[in-house]
């Protein structure tokens, strides 16, 4: 990698705002940069895994420092903020952009909402350098608690998995942890592949954001916070135990590459 390279893909954007006080007083408090490589990422991945909840935030496009306030996040509110610690503590990194079928969102959205929700909903990931090569990193969406959940609520079941929030070939053993190689937890649910981008800000401006108009004031004000309530119960084991959805039977929604 060039200096050029290097400098382009640990430059900080308006949504990767890794100077702002909270998120630099946070690298600084956990010694992240003082790590070797391999645990400097693994360490910053592992918090926005496990400390940044599986949740939905009021839109996809928001500064990495308004989701670490949150303390939520879903795939690409998770990946600003993954990029913008990973940036933070100069490991070069950049944005892979997709759309995933909604059938991997069902039971974590249900009712209305999900009958309205686009069949195609716009879905990310991180892409890190790591010994020479791009290491692809999906696995922090969905946190521990959450994870194991589901593995708890669907135990015994064996094969392609999707729904929930996650797609995968097998939910009780799903590659999430760093170990220095590809990490994934939404990956079967792809069913378009835009490419990568240095920033998410280029992503956003040339593709927008999930939801315009009408549904996004009713996604914002209502329907978000119906849906994270959800995710709590599911995640507390609480929620009403329904029927799964088809496809978490019957298989994965396969990727188009």
């Amino acid at each position: 990698m060039t200096a050029e390279d290097l400098a382009r893909l640990t430059a900080p954007s308006r949504l990767l705002d890794f100077g702002h006080p909270d998120i630099a007083r946070l690298v600084a408090e956990r010694g992240w940069s003082r790590r070797p490589l391999f645990e400097r990422i693994g360490a910053v991945y592992t918090f926005v895994r496990d400390d940044i909840r599986f949740g939905y935030n009021a839109s996809d496009d928001l500064p990495a420092s308004r989701v670490l306030a949150e303390g939520i996040g879903q795939c690409n509110t998770k990946t600003t903020l993954l990029m913008a610690l990973l940036r933070a503590v100069g490991v070069p990194c950049r944005f892979h952009g997709f759309t995933i079928d909604k059938a991997l969102q069902e039971g974590a959205v249900t009712g209305l909402w999900y009958r309205l929700a686009p069949r195609s909903i716009i879905h990310s990931w991180v892409e890190v350098k790591f010994e020479g090569r791009w290491v692809n990193l999906e696995g922090f969406i969905l946190d521990r608690p959450y994870l194991s959940a589901l593995q708890r609520r669907f135990a015994g079941r064996s094969g392609p998995f999707c729904g929930f929030g996650a797609a995968t070939p097998d939910l009780t053993n799903p590659p999430v942890d760093w170990v220095g190689r590809d990490t994934y937890i939404q990956r079967d649910g792809i069913n378009h592949d835009f490419g990568v981008f240095d920033m998410p800000d280029d992503f956003y401006a040339r593709h927008g954001t999930n939801l315009r108009g009408p549904k996004r004031w009713l996604y914002v004000n209502l329907v978000r916070h119906l849906m994270n309530r959800n995710v709590d119960a599911i995640r507390a084991g609480t929620a009403q135990r329904t029927a799964p959805p088809e496809h978490v039977e019957e298989r994965a929604v396969g990727p188009t590459r």
